[in-house]
């Protein structure tokens, strides 16, 4: 059966790319987002998630769309990317959304539309090649399609959307204006119209039905729909014939048009965004002069000027200034942030920094001060409420970078023995994975001159491992800090951090100590596996099970594994030091001559969770990077997320500490367990 899933009309065209995609850093974890062009071709969900994985911490994304859909799986992707991504995110659509752009769109905290712009919403479609068993699954797979999509949509739209509106905007090519969106809940800010560039694919739109008459009437005029041109002149009866000597210049395509007005408009976008990126308070102002085109980087900085001297009146003296320590252009914010860092540890105090006495509540009024915003005759509760709720005020975010730092402090700080043991992976989502242990290959064999190679097979013992989510809340609110209580912002913060690492030391330390059944259907130790061993620490013991990992066999090739460390609860520790780093065997005169055969064979290392199991067990472990026992995070980030709920409240603000992470055992070869008696 042959399967073309999408949800436009395009599948069918020449791939030419003639969009833009680009993804670019600027200060403060913001991003700039750029998505011209076909879904699934101009960009892509790899692209996207490879591109964000490479910016590091991010703190927000601004997108700006503008296309006419495109592949529907590719876009469930990318809507699925940018919705998971532990940031505020906002997008700006140019002129259209249109099919599987509407859905990605969708994935944004906030959508902003220029009054003259679109949202295109209608069903996926797709075509099938088969036997009539083969078309009805076909058409169930296209119903699972829409659903998702129809879901992506009434998230947005938080309930203002209801299930037959949506079924009858999927029956047709349902376009949205602006404030229609709006109204919907499917986009959240109207602004001034914008000139409509030429940067879609104008042939994936012409596709499309019930296209409103100002969107027909300006690619008409674009040359794009087979429409003339308004008010063209006619053409000459008997034009004259050019000198042959001379040749006509070529006028150039609709494509180079169109190509060019994409890289003015980009270049000019980013330039603006370039410019307030350290002003996040004159937002505004920064979608005002991307919405007007006439608009370019320079007139951008002018402007900014003169907004931020709005209401200031020179003084010739200042007895009693503030020295404010200045970093990226928001002074006072900087200046409280720095305070707030040293204050909880997390950097050097500076003493330069006219805030360096401030309490929590002084710092609230300052930040608010700073952005003009008054508060006399409020009381403290009040006040305090307003810097954590006005939009200009950076209060709020500054306390949760704060709280943030703690948190990531406490996990750093928090000391696990798994760390030096465990093999680290990677998961890109929550599917069951399935990892081949060490004992899967065996030797290569050999492949003659001038003969083929051949294929190897993998045994079916691969084992399964899954991510899983744990997490908490914590609040910061107005008691916090009209109490300037740290606690809340170092203490507590730094707890939850040490106890998501504590989780992940739980979940690996199970594995031993609960015996985790393997593919096999097996107990990781168990005697047919050959790493069972006995008996309480002695170098005879040890001598034993480590002779048990070192015979690991794959039929009838050795693994060569070694043992790396001893795994001990720690009422057997200071024994087994004594056994393992002894020049000479306990039990004999120290110049007999018999020399201690394991002295210093492994680490010793003690862990308390075993003696909770038992405190006569041990355990032999091979090093680390070896296939024992894998702890795997996603996409690699070893280290808690923190995520702010949505908006502050006038209490405050609740945040989330949470870790995606998964631990399976890989391979019984490079472990042995004593029962110790």
């Amino acid at each position: 059966m042959m399967l073309m899933p999408s949800a436009s009309a395009s599948l069918t065209e020449s791939k030419e790319k003639r969009g833009i995609y680009s993804m670019k850093g600027a200060a403060n974890g913001v991003v700039e987002l750029i998505l011209y062009g076909d879904v699934g071709w101009d960009f892509t969900a790899k692209q996207i998630a490879t591109d964000l994985r490479a910016m590091g911490k991010v703190s927000q994304i601004n997108a700006y769309i503008q296309s006419g859909g495109g592949d529907v799986m590719d876009g469930m992707a990318i809507y699925n990317i940018l919705a998971r991504w532990p940031c505020q995110k906002s997008i700006c659509i140019e002129s259209v959304a249109a099919s599987m752009a509407s859905v990605i769109c969708m994935a944004f905290d906030t959508v902003i539309m220029p009054s003259n712009a679109f949202l295109m919403i209608h069903s996926n479609w797709g075509g099938a090649v088969g036997t009539a068993d083969d078309l009805r699954e076909y058409a169930d797979l296209l119903d699972k399609w829409r659903s998702s999509m129809g879901k992506a949509y009434q998230d947005k739209a938080g309930g203002k959307l209801s299930d037959e509106q949506l079924g009858q905007f999927f029956k047709e090519d349902t376009w949205l204006s602006a404030q229609e969106a709006v109204a919907l809940g499917l986009a959240d800010e109207v602004i001034e119209p914008m000139q409509m560039a030429a940067s879609i694919n104008f042939k994936r739109l012409k596709d499309f039905n019930n296209m409103p008459k100002a969107l027909q009437t300006l690619l008409a005029q674009q040359g794009n729909i087979g429409a003339t041109t308004p008010n063209s002149p006619a053409p000459a009866a008997n034009p004259p014939t050019p000198a042959a000597s001379v040749p006509a210049p070529a006028a150039p395509s609709q494509a180079d048009i169109q190509a060019a007005a994409i890289t003015f408009n980009a270049e000019r976008i980013s330039g603006i965004n370039a410019a307030f990126a350290t002003f996040p308070q004159l937002a505004e102002l920064k979608n005002s002069c991307i919405a007007d085109a006439n608009i370019n980087a320079d007139k951008a900085k002018d402007m900014i000027l003169a907004k931020l001297g709005e209401g200031v009146t020179p003084c010739a003296v200042q007895p009693k200034s503030v020295i404010i320590h200045a970093s990226n252009g928001n002074i006072v914010g900087d200046s409280i942030r720095a305070q707030l860092m040293a204050r909880a540890g997390h950097e050097a105090a500076q003493k330069d920094n006219g805030y360096g006495s401030y309490n929590l509540r002084e710092l609230a009024r300052a930040s608010l001060a700073d952005r003009g915003i008054g508060c006399a005759g409020m009381n403290v509760m009040q006040m305090v409420g307003l810097a954590f709720t006005h939009t200009s005020s950076d209060f709020g975010n500054i306390m949760l970078d704060v709280a943030n730092k703690s948190v990531l402090k406490g996990w750093a700080e928090a000391a696990e023995t798994f760390e030096r043991i465990a093999k680290k992976g990677q998961l890109s989502d929550f599917k069951v994975a399935h990892r081949v242990g060490m004992g899967e290959f065996k030797s290569l064999p050999e492949v003659k001159d001038g003969a083929e190679y051949k294929y190897i097979t993998v045994g079916d013992h691969a084992e399964k491992i899954a991510l899983a989510t744990y997490g908490g809340i914590f609040t910061l609110t107005r008691q916090t800090v009209i109490n300037d209580d740290m606690d809340m912002l170092m203490g507590v913060p730094m707890k939850m951090g040490k106890a998501a690492k504590r989780t992940i030391g739980d979940l690996f330390w199970a594995v031993l100590t609960k015996n985790a059944k393997m593919n096999d259907g097996k107990a990781l130790f168990h005697a047919d596996h050959g790493n069972l061993a006995s008996g309480a620490p002695s170098v005879e013991a040890f001598s034993i099970a480590a002779e048990l990992m070192e015979s690991q066999m794959i039929g009838e090739s050795p693994l060569n594994i070694m043992p790396a460390f001893a795994l001990v609860p720690p009422n057997l520790k200071r024994a087994v030091l004594q056994i393992i780093q002894s020049t000479s065997v306990k039990g004999t005169d120290a110049n007999s001559g018999i020399a201690n055969p394991i002295r210093d064979f492994v680490e010793v290392l003690s862990e308390p969770r075993l003696k909770a199991k038992s405190d006569k067990e041990w355990y032999l472990s091979a090093a680390q990077g070896e296939d024992t026992i894998e702890v795997a995070y996603l996409d690699g980030i070893d280290t808690p997320y923190i995520e702010q709920q949505q908006g502050f409240t006038v209490d405050g603000v609740a945040t989330k500490v949470r870790i995606d992470a998964g631990v399976s055992p890989l391979d019984h070869r490079g472990l042995v367990k004593s029962t110790g008696v």
